[in-house]
């Protein structure tokens, strides 16, 4: 078994990464997940700009054949040298299972694997078939903690030669750490807005990154969690007008309904209290939000939630199959997900 925990990936990527031929990468935060895939490709030393040496897949292109993928990884380039094959997948798929397990068997010896895909619950064939072949390294991407918010804050300033005032990083640090491409995003914007200060403080940070956060994924979130359809629809418009991309919002969603199903796992098979599961696992959830959180753990239990993390995995699929269709797919998954709260609410 090779399972690269967070705070490993830095060091396995110095030290480790080369000994592989293919990575699974999956978890609920899409922005980590890409950004570790291209650490990752980028290691390979296979010309990333080289469409003969790269083979760059949706899930869609493999129309449920685990030759093609197979074929791609036995090619030849047209000038010879090692191929990167890159799939960006959903959910949990059986075609990339049995491509895992085929390659566990005979690993590659000219051509690496690099699967993308969302969150992937233990247990699933993707899983099982990564975590069970020590010639595949299988790295789960979740949310940002604290630590790895701050490490990401001090390389940005570092490199900028900036400071921060302590309540300045804190207010930072409460407004960032949904999904790792948004989060370096706006520390970005951050630096940019810093230079030739001295020293960056509360009013600063609320400045760049307080409207930002004023229109965000956490209202639609909120509304799904809560059965709320009409607070939905107004934070689906605000987040049109604003422009914010959609898979945050779908993101955030996935995150969250994980949060739900490691909570409902301990309460059905440890037989812990929804205040247990509170104290245990909602640590980092702000405390105004906490109530919404205690109803949603009596209005989802974890077949609810095992089928909500299905539903938003295909959506995040369907929105990259039909980029044009990505507000109507999202929509109609997060209003599905709302009835099913709001039911669940009233039953409670």
């Amino acid at each position: 078994m090779t399972e690269i925990k967070s705070y490993q990936f830095d060091a396995f990527l110095r030290q480790d990464a080369g000994k592989y031929r293919a990575f699974l990468v999956y978890g609920p935060d899409r922005g980590l997940v890409s950004e570790r895939a291209s650490l990752i490709a980028k290691g390979t030393r296979v010309a990333l700009d080289d469409p003969f040496s790269v083979m760059k897949l949706d899930i869609g292109d493999v129309d449920g054949d685990a030759g093609r993928i197979m074929d791609e990884m036995n090619a030849i380039g047209l000038f010879g040298g090692e191929r990167l094959v890159w799939v960006r997948a959903g959910g949990n798929d059986k075609v990339l299972a049995d491509v895992l397990k085929m390659l566990a068997e005979t690993p590659p010896q000219s051509a690496f694997l690099i699967i993308e895909a969302s969150e992937l619950r233990k247990g699933t064939a993707m899983r099982k078939a990564a975590e069970g072949a020590r010639s595949i390294a299988a790295i789960p991407c979740y949310a940002d903690d604290t630590r790895a918010l701050n490490g990401l804050v001090d390389e940005a300033l570092g490199s900028a030669n900036l400071r921060i005032t302590p309540p300045a990083r804190q207010l930072l640090l409460s407004l960032i750490g949904g999904d790792r491409l948004a989060t370096r995003n706006e520390i970005e914007k951050l630096v940019l807005f810093a230079r030739g200060l001295d020293v960056i403080d509360e009013e600063h940070v609320a400045t760049v990154i307080g409207d930002a956060s004023a229109i965000s994924a956490d209202d639609a979130v909120d509304a799904v969690l809560a059965g709320d359809i009409a607070a939905l629809r107004h934070a689906m418009a605000k987040i049109a007008q604003s422009k914010t991309p959609i898979f945050l919002i779908l993101n955030g969603c996935l995150r969250q309904f994980h949060m739900l199903d490691l909570m409902r796992a301990d309460i059905e098979g440890k037989r812990q209290s929804v205040s247990q599961v509170m104290q245990s696992h909602g640590r980092g959830i702000f405390f105004k939000r906490k109530p919404l959180f205690e109803k949603a753990l009596s209005a989802w239990n974890g077949d609810a939630t095992a089928r909500a993390l299905r539903m938003l995995s295909d959506a995040v699929l369907k929105t990259r199959q039909y980029p044009a269709l990505e507000e109507s797919i999202a929509m109609q998954t997060l209003l599905a997900l709302a009835l099913r709260s709001n039911r669940g609410v009233m039953r409670g």
